[in-house]
C-alpha cells in the first residue's frame, strides 16, 4: 500500500519534471525513487525470511538516503542551488557515509555478545538520522514554502523513528503496539508527503494563472482582464462607472530622467490607485502609462475617488495624473464605457492637466 502511494507521489514528481525542468523535481524524484527501493527491498526481505547483515544494511542506507534526497528536494523546490548549498549537500553525503561505516566497524570498538553487536550496528546510522530531523527543522524549514505541511512531515517521521527505536531497543520488537505503530505512521508521512507535491501543483497554477492576468511592472491587472470584467458588469446592467487616468509628461519624464524614474512614478502611482480603491472595485494598467479603475461599489462617487486619487498622487509623487470618468447608463457597451471615460481624460489633458473631468 505505501509503494502505491510512493507511486502516485513519484508520478505527480515526474510530470512537474517534465513540465518544469527544475532540479528539485529531479532530486524528489530520486527520493521517491529510493523510497520505493526501501519498501521494495523490505518486501522481498520479509517474504525470502532472509535478514542478513547485508540486508539490514541495505535497508538502512536506503532509509537514510531517502530521507537525506527528499530534504534537498524540497529545499531545491523554493531555492536556487547555489555553490555553498551544494558544498552543504556534499558534506551531508559524506555525514551519511560515514554513519553508513559505523555499522560495519560497531563490532570493533565494543566486545561483547553477538546479539549485542547485532543491536549496535546499526545504532550510529539510527541515530544520526535524529540529527538529520533535527538539522531539517533548523536549516530546511525556514527557508521553503508550506512551513506547515513540511513540519508536520518532520514531526510524524520523527515519532516515527522514535516508535522504532523504542520498539527495536527497549522492548525487543516484542510490544505489539509499537510494532503496529511502527508500521502504520508511515502511511502519514507518506499521504502528507503526496500533499506536498500536490500542494506544489496548486502553487504553480496559482502563479501562472496571476502571471496571465496581472501587469509585471504594476501588479495591477492587466488590459485583457480589466475589459472583461468591464463586460461581465456591463452585461448583467450592474451601475459601475470606470476612471480613466494617465501620468502627466510621462515621456517627458522618460526621456529626461530615464525609464528607471518613470518605472519607478508608475510604480508609485499605481500603488496610490490600489489602495485607494481597495473597497470600491478593481484597477489594471491599461497600457503604457494609462491605469483605470472599474467602481463596482455603489455608495463610491467616481468624481471623489478621482479626486482623491489626483491629490494623493500630486502630494506624494513627482508626477501628476489626469484623470477621467464615466458612469455606465443603459445601452451602453463595456469597450464604449471605457472609451467614454478615456475622452473625458483626454479633455483633462487638454484643458490644463492635473485635473478630473467627467464624461
Amino acid at each position: 500500500m505505501l509503494i502505491v502511494i510512493i507511486g502516485m507521489t513519484m508520478f505527480v514528481s515526474i510530470r512537474l519534471l517534465i513540465t518544469r525542468r527544475k532540479i528539485g523535481y529531479l532530486s524528489m524524484v530520486v527520493a521517491l525513487g529510493i523510497f520505493l527501493l526501501q519498501y521494495g527491498q523490505l518486501v522481498h526481505q520479509t517474504l525470502s525470511h532472509n535478514t542478513g547483515d547485508v540486508q539490514t544494511f541495505t535497508a538502512l542506507v536506503l532509509k537514510v538516503l531517502a530521507f537525506v534526497m527528499m530534504n534537498i528536494g524540497m529545499y531545491q523546490l523554493y531555492n536556487v542551488t547555489r555553490k555553498r548549498d551544494i558544498v552543504v549537500f556534499c558534506l551531508s553525503g559524506a555525514l551519511s557515509v560515514a554513519a553508513a561505516l559505523t555499522y560495519w566497524y560497531a563490532p570493533i570498538w565494543l566486545q561483547s555478545s553477538e546479539e549485542h553487536h547485532a543491536l549496535l550496528r546499526p545504532l550510529g546510522m539510527e541515530l544520526y538520522l535524529f540529527i538529520l530531523i533535527f538539522v531539517s527543522f533548523m536549516l530546511v524549514n525556514p527557508r521553503i514554502g508550506q512551513n506547515g505541511k513540511y513540519q508536520l512531515m518532520l514531526t510524524v517521521y520523527f515519532v516515527m523513528h522514535t516508535v522504532h527505536m523504542a520498539n527495536l531497543y527497549l522492548f525487543n520488537g516484542s510490544q505489539r503496539a509499537l510494532d503496529l505503530l511502527e508500521r502504520t505512521i508511515p502511511f502519514a508521512f507518506h499521504i502528507v508527503l503526496f500533499l506536498f507535491i500536490f500542494e506544489r501543483v496548486i502553487e504553480l497554477m496559482q502563479a501562472i494563472y496571476i502571471s496571465s492576468i496581472t501587469d509585471g511592472l504594476t501588479r495591477l491587472y492587466n488590459r485583457k482582464y480589466f475589459e472583461n470584467r468591464v463586460k461581465q458588469y456591463v452585461q448583467q446592467r450592474v451601475p459601475v462607472a470606470v476612471l480613466f487616468s494617465d501620468i502627466d509628461n510621462f515621456k517627458k519624464l522618460n526621456d529626461t530622467k530615464g525609464h528607471q524614474m518613470g518605472d519607478l512614478a508608475l510604480k508609485k502611482v499605481a500603488q496610490i490607485v490600489k489602495e485607494e480603491t481597495e473597497d470600491a472595485g478593481i484597477c489594471g494598467r491599461y497600457g503604457g502609462e494609462e491605469i483605470v479603475v472599474l467602481i463596482t461599489d455603489p455608495d463610491t462617487k467616481a468624481e471623489s475617488l478621482a479626486e482623491r486619487i489626483r491629490s494623493r498622487v500630486e502630494e506624494e509623487t513627482n508626477v501628476t495624473v489626469s484623470m477621467g470618468y464615466s458612469y455606465y447608463s443603459k445601452g451602453v457597451t463595456a469597450e464604449e464605457l471605457i472609451k467614454q471615460a478615456d475622452e473625458a481624460m483626454y479633455q483633462a489633458k487638454t484643458t490644463g492637466k492635473n485635473k478630473v473631468v467627467g464624461f
